[in-house]
């Protein structure tokens, strides 16, 4: 029987320990405590690295065990502290997350809400949340993603919502309300998203968000005074 490489067992179990430290700290900061991941400055001369690597030099100056697979102790090409690791790490829990809530749904009816805006740099973007009644009878409101659109009309928000149905295996029967804001793109009667679901389907009843309309009043009331 050939003899065991110690060094080659002892760097794959190095290795190994690395991952699982990595996988379980990564949803530890963003989903568990909300924060951001990147620093500002994330070189070795900052005096703050951002949560994750100040976090994690944290645990390495307190675990001997922690300390001799991260940062230096840890092979060049084994890191795991890139930005490209992290973000990987978040779509992977954000999938298991999004198919966990999926599963909860299991055939209910529900309701859609939608809003649309852009981000930070002016891409287009459709926020969407499912609202239903779970098996224990509670109403529970379950984000499942946000799309990026090509534009703002309604039939690019109608095609992008058809996407993420088809993702996330759902289907427009069991559509039972819509809300969105006032714009003619989404409640329009004749062209709106509002009408190109009911095309589909007529029970979706369409409520106005509330949210929507209370700034509506506050900016009329603001304007007046």
């Amino acid at each position: 029987m050939p003899k065991p490489d110690c060094e080659h067992i002892r760097d794959m179990m190095k290795k190994k320990k690395m991952m699982i430290l990595v996988v379980n700290f990564n949803p530890f900061c963003w989903l568990r405590q909300r924060l951001a991941f990147h620093g500002h400055d994330e070189s070795k001369d900052s005096s703050n690295r951002g949560n994750f690597l100040e976090l994690l030099r944290f645990l390495t100056d307190h675990n001997e065990d922690i300390n001799v697979v991260t940062f230096d102790n840890a092979p060049g090409n084994l890191q795991m502290t890139s930005n490209e690791i992290k973000k990987e790490i978040v779509s992977c829990v954000a999938i298991e997350t999004t198919n966990i809530i999926i599963n909860e749904m299991g055939d209910v009816l529900f309701s859609l809400l939608i809003n649309e805006s852009h981000d930070i740099s002016v891409k287009e973007q459709m926020v969407v949340v499912l609202r239903y009644v779970d098996k224990n009878g509670y109403v529970v409101e379950r984000f499942i993603g946000i799309e990026h659109i090509t534009s703002t009309t309604s039939i690019s928000l109608k095609e992008a919502l058809d996407r993420l149905f088809s993702k996330h295996g759902l289907s427009m029967s069991r559509l039972r309300g819509q809300g969105y804001d006032g714009a003619s793109n989404m409640q329009g009667e004749f062209n709106g998203l509002k009408a190109l679901i009911l095309e589909d389907n007529k029970c979706p009843y369409f409520i106005h968000c509330f949210a929507h309309q209370l700034q509506l009043a506050l900016i009329s009331v603001a304007k007046k005074h």
